[in-house]
């Protein structure tokens, strides 16, 4: 079977993304994904992300991470797709869509696009780090001289011995200035560093601002691949409103044989 992909990136974390609309695309199969998303065997993505048919909105998309498991919220995916569908005349400048997390709102504009993640009523602090489930579940963590620290090592550790099979995404943060953070992040399902990951820079922005490291509703964060940022509202049960915004760069479009 000929697969024709289109490749996008968002500050570095890339995805191949999919027209599924014809519901073609095999996807229970764990090893297709899996070998598409190869770097050295495939086509190389930290994930691949169908689009399809949606009733009630836009359209859908599934995520499936580089593993070739299905997976949870992927906030820079999800940017990613919001243009992809207007690549392919889906939507315009704005857009609604279903996610396995529930409904997504998000406007394109000049390649940047600013996405509604959903609401989070809880953000967990703990003694060394902090909690939030934005889409998918992440370990917020600060961490000094973030430039030479051990992403890999000690993300892989945590992401295992804290939380277990499931596992977590685990972000390390160190601070730039009031509202400016650096994050790198351990990605679960990639099981290595990605140059971003969307909605783990959602969680560092909401723990910052709960351990009052931040003032500010925008967040800026600089990841390996770039800058975004996050704004939302505080409410008495948590943040609403909250968006991820930053650029989904189309980078190429090719077919395979899978």
């Amino acid at each position: 079977m000929e697969l024709t992909f289109y490749k996008y990136q968002g500050t570095g974390n890339d995805f191949i993304l999919v027209d599924n609309r014809t519901n073609t695309f095999p996807k229970k199969n764990v090893n297709i994904i899996a070998k598409l998303c190869h770097r050295h065997f495939g086509i190389g993505a930290d994930g691949l992300i169908l689009l399809e048919n949606d009733d009630a909105t836009d359209f859908r998309m599934v995520y499936y991470n580089a593993d070739g498991n299905e997976s949870t919220m992927c906030g820079n995916g999800g940017r990613c797709i919001v243009a992809f569908a207007n690549k392919l005349g889906v939507i315009k400048d704005t857009t609604t869509f279903i996610a396995v997390d529930g409904l997504h709102s998000a406007s394109f504009k000049d390649d940047i696009v600013k996405l509604q993640m959903i609401d989070v009523d809880t953000v967990e602090i703990h003694e060394h780090h902090a909690f939030a489930n934005t889409g998918s579940p992440h370990h917020v963590q600060m961490v000094t001289n973030i430039g030479e620290y051990d992403v890999f090592s000690n993300g892989k550790k945590i992401r295992n011995s804290t939380y277990g099979i499931e596992g977590s995404n685990i972000n390390f943060v160190e601070q730039i200035n009031t509202n400016a953070f650096r994050v790198r992040t351990y990605e679960r399902g990639v099981e290595d560093e990605t140059l971003a990951c969307g909605t783990g820079v959602t969680a560092v922005a909401l723990a910052m601002h709960k351990l009052e490291k931040a003032q500010s509703n925008t967040i800026d964060l600089q990841v390996e691949g770039g800058n975004l940022a996050v704004n939302f509202e505080v409410t008495a049960n948590g943040y609403k409103n909250i968006h991820l915004i930053g650029p989904a760069t189309f980078v190429f479009k090719g077919t395979i044989t899978m």
